[in-house]
């Protein structure tokens, strides 16, 4: 798992005031970013993309939103769809994944409606948020918002993930992620979800998934 740089180490020793997510009241706002379609529009590459694709480099993309662009790391796996899906609703193993996740725990689900309960922590700052996923294996796709009934730490956030198999045994993975931050939450945060989890999905995702594949 990766580790925390030095200068970010210290944003998060700094002081910060505090406030605490709620599950007991609804969020201030029904939305502030807009959600992705369902299912996602398709991702366009270059020939020079495809290329680094095709030789197992990630590739990192940004696409038009609020915030002045959302995310996207498009990376392949060596293991079928089914076991990359495996993997992404796992929620609960993601705090032995992912350095910055201290819990991960599904409070309610209803078929393709999986809500999540999230605590990131580093050096004693701790955020809380509630993220509602309508996950779709079957057709690839998967979108999330923040669960508006709940209030959460986070102003916004929306994503979404894509699978997709482009040889026998080899899926195509696209994560795009973006997301406002409350007021009080300092702005490192974006960087350890949007920019440092763009990066460490390409690395947790390939490795857990190819770990289930029978060798």
């Amino acid at each position: 798992m990766k580790r925390l740089g030095l200068g970010l180490l210290v944003l998060l020793a700094a002081p910060f005031g505090a406030e605490a997510a709620d599950p007991t009241k609804p969020h201030p706002h029904q939305g502030l970013l807009a959600p992705y379609p369902k299912s996602p529009p398709p991702t366009h590459f270059t020939a020079e993309e495809q290329q680094a694709l095709a030789a197992g480099e990630a590739v990192h993309k940004q696409t038009q939103g609020e915030t002045g662009g959302r995310g996207l790391a498009v990376f392949r796996v060596n293991a079928p769809p089914e076991t990359v899906w495996i993997v992404i609703q796992d929620f609960a193993s993601y705090p032995l994944w992912i350095d910055e996740v201290e819990k991960c725990e599904i409070y309610r689900r209803n078929g393709s409606q999986i809500f999540v309960r999230f605590v990131l922590k580093a050096v004693g700052m701790e955020i809380e948020y509630f993220i509602h996923h309508d996950y779709h294996p079957e057709a690839g796709w998967g979108t999330w918002t923040l669960d508006y009934t709940r209030e959460s730490d986070l102003s916004d956030s929306v994503g979404f993930w894509r699978v997709t198999e482009v040889a026998p045994g080899v899926s195509q993975v696209e994560y795009s992620v973006d997301l406002k931050i409350s007021g009080w939450v300092p702005g490192f945060v974006r960087n350890i979800i949007v920019d440092n989890g763009l990066e460490d999905a390409t690395e947790w995702v390939k490795e857990q998934a190819e770990r289930r594949v029978p060798r």
